[in-house]
């Protein structure tokens, strides 16, 4: 049998308990939120704003969606989305083949390590996004730095990009938390597999080194560009106080002239 996931990432974080309500049938733990679909199916609520539904048709993908947009309103139509088989057949050894996850069973806890697996890999695109954009508008302080150097006199737009920058670092150093390992996998060998198997399948963890480095790099960067400014500003500053005693000594010496 093929099982089928499909993942959602949104801009916004999710509040499970805002959510609980909306969904009276679900089970509802820290860290997520289940909603049985028919007899096989379910979908799956993160609160770093992802959503993952297991072996729901696509027209009923789409009502899920709908009650998931009128439990929070405004929510940001979804940026992300990820699709991924499952192969199940009792002949098969547990574990990675062309891509594609062959198990000799798939239980509900076997679902719950792939969904969470998936929602990891669509969130980490999302923040991959996120930091790429702020890497390219960094480069463009540091090419300008490189072609003039110097930097705005005006420092408020590069305080605002810093603090821009420093509220992405932290949101998504805290999300990504996400990649520890599930504490179901610790009961289970077979599971332990599974997950470690699809996290190498999506490169969660390469991805994730590359983000930091990313958001490393910027930091220095904006530390460079911070100082420079600051420099001119104060170079500035004194040329100003320098002319003000040279006007001083000018005016207290006019009298004897």
């Amino acid at each position: 049998r093929v099982h089928q996931f499909f993942a959602i990432a949104f801009v916004e974080n999710l509040s499970l308990r805002a959510l609980a309500p909306s969904f009276p049938i679900a089970r509802v733990s820290p860290h997520e939120i289940y909603i049985a679909v028919d007899e096989e199916g379910g979908v799956y609520i993160y609160p770093f704003g992802a959503v993952v539904m297991h072996d729901v048709p696509p027209d009923r993908r789409e009502s899920e969606l709908a009650k998931l947009h009128r439990a929070r309103p405004g929510l940001t139509p979804q940026v992300i989305r990820e699709d991924y088989s499952v192969l199940e057949d009792p002949s098969f050894a547990t574990g990675i083949q062309d891509g594609t996850l062959h198990v000799d069973r798939f239980t509900p806890g076997r679902a719950a390590i792939v969904a969470l697996t998936m929602a990891q890999s669509a969130a980490m695109e999302y923040y991959e996004r996120l930091v790429e954009a702020l890497f390219e508008r960094t480069n463009v302080l540091v090419e300008r730095l490189e072609k003039k150097g110097t930097v705005p006199f005006s420092t408020r737009p590069l305080h605002r990009f810093i603090g821009e920058a420093i509220s992405t670092r932290t949101e998504v150093l805290s999300v990504l938390h996400l990649l520890d390992k599930p504490d179901a996998t610790w009961d289970d060998p077979a599971m332990d597999r599974i997950y470690s198997d699809l996290r190498a399948e999506f490169d969660l963890v390469d991805r994730y080194a590359a983000l930091e480095s990313k958001l490393r790099s910027i930091q220095e960067a904006l530390e460079l560009v911070l100082d420079v400014a600051r420099d001119r500003r104060l170079l500035t500053l004194e040329i100003i106080v320098a002319l003000l005693i040279l006007i001083e000594l000018i005016f207290v010496a006019a009298p004897v002239i």
